[in-house]
């Protein structure tokens, strides 16, 4: 069969939207605590505008955790009028509200509000702005015991990002479809990174960063012809390789990297900014740098193996060593049964999503 009905299978296997099996149950945590962080805004007289998803939920890029944790990330908006001058103050509202809803470790973040559900394997961001008038947002930025000059409504285009990565008007004919597959290409290498890097290291390859970069990359042409899925990934991994977003770094007996990428929209900061003592630093820091360009440079030598194999097996054998498990190998070439080098897993999956709004992303 086609390289590309494997490829299909993959995404199914790993594609998690709202209808997907462990969803129920975290949507019906989030419903709760929503509404409960509603009312105590309303007391505190800031009262939310709107609420909406961020990250990978927000523009179907969603997949199954390999940890079985779920990520909800939600943005609460409150009026510009009637929001305090502190932007930490809601922040700390928020986190009380948390407190008294089973989570553990409840922390304000510069960009958010985070904890961990005790008794589900949920974790949950919550970004807060205003809105004014002219429909702007901004961000609460800040700690609880920040100084002044940490603190700030910063503005922001949450939407903006979202609306960003959903366009497909510069597609040309079949945009739809060309929509359809970048966005799969996004599920594969957040599934990639998931199975080829350590939970420490991935947690700092930001989804966000990821999904810009594919999305920048990605150039299917204005013609109605739509390339499968290896040879679009291929084309798009060898363009992240030479945009730029990687800067080698001058080492006496080593070649390190770091890893940059803007925001398309406010605030335009790079996403993968670090912390060197109490200042931000631009780009990764040169572990993550370094790790992402060798295995980016690897990953495109995979590719590239699994495009010239004529062997359906083997080529399949390629991708499975890449993606993992769920990238199922053909007992035989032209059969319909899979399996896998090391075996099926039954076991249910929960969502691994980012906040849009902040570093972790689409």
């Amino acid at each position: 069969m086609p390289i590309q009905t494997h490829f299909n299978n993959f995404d199914k296997a790993i594609y998690l939207t709202g209808q997907s099996p462990g969803y129920k149950k975290a949507k019906e945590k989030d419903d709760s605590i929503l509404n409960d962080l509603k009312n105590r805004f309303i007391e505190e007289g800031y009262p939310v505008v709107e609420t909406f998803l961020q990250g990978s939920f927000s523009v179907n890029t969603a997949i199954n955790s390999l940890e079985g944790d779920y990520d909800i990330d939600r943005a609460l908006v409150i009026d510009a009028d009637s929001a305090p001058e502190d932007p930490v103050k809601p922040k700390d509202v928020a986190l009380d509200v948390l407190k008294k809803r089973s989570f553990k470790n409840p922390k304000v973040k510069k960009p958010c509000v985070t904890a961990d559900y005790l008794s589900i394997n949920l974790h949950i961001d919550y970004t807060i702005y205003t809105r004014d008038s002219s429909g702007n947002y901004k961000l609460a930025v800040g700690k609880l015991g920040s100084l002044a000059e940490n603190k700030e409504w910063s503005p922001s285009d949450p939407k903006g990002l979202i609306d960003w990565i959903n366009e497909a008007s510069g597609y040309g004919e079949s945009s739809v479809s060309k929509r359809k597959q970048f966005k799969r290409l996004v599920r594969y290498m957040k599934r990639w990174r998931d199975v080829n890097f350590n939970e420490q290291s991935r947690k700092k390859l930001f989804s966000i960063g990821l999904t810009i970069m594919i999305k920048e990359q990605y150039q299917p042409g204005y013609c109605s012809d739509v390339k499968d899925d290896l040879t679009a990934l291929e084309q798009v991994v060898r363009n992240m390789l030479n945009a730029g977003y990687i800067r080698q770094l001058y080492s006496y007996d080593q070649a390190l990297y770091r890893l940059s990428v803007n925001l398309p929209k406010s605030p335009h900061r790079d996403v993968f900014q670090h912390k060197v003592g109490t200042l931000s630093e631009p780009g990764s820091d040169t572990n993550i740098g370094t790790l992402f360009r060798n295995k980016l440079t690897s990953l495109l030598s995979k590719l590239e193996e699994a495009s010239s194999e004529t062997d359906e097996i083997k080529q399949c054998g390629i991708l499975n060593k890449v993606f993992g498990d769920d990238f199922k190998i053909p007992n035989s070439s032209g059969s319909k049964g899979c399996e896998s080098v090391v075996g099926a897993t039954a076991a249910s999956y929960f969502p691994t999503a980012g906040a849009s709004g902040t570093s972790q992303g689409a």
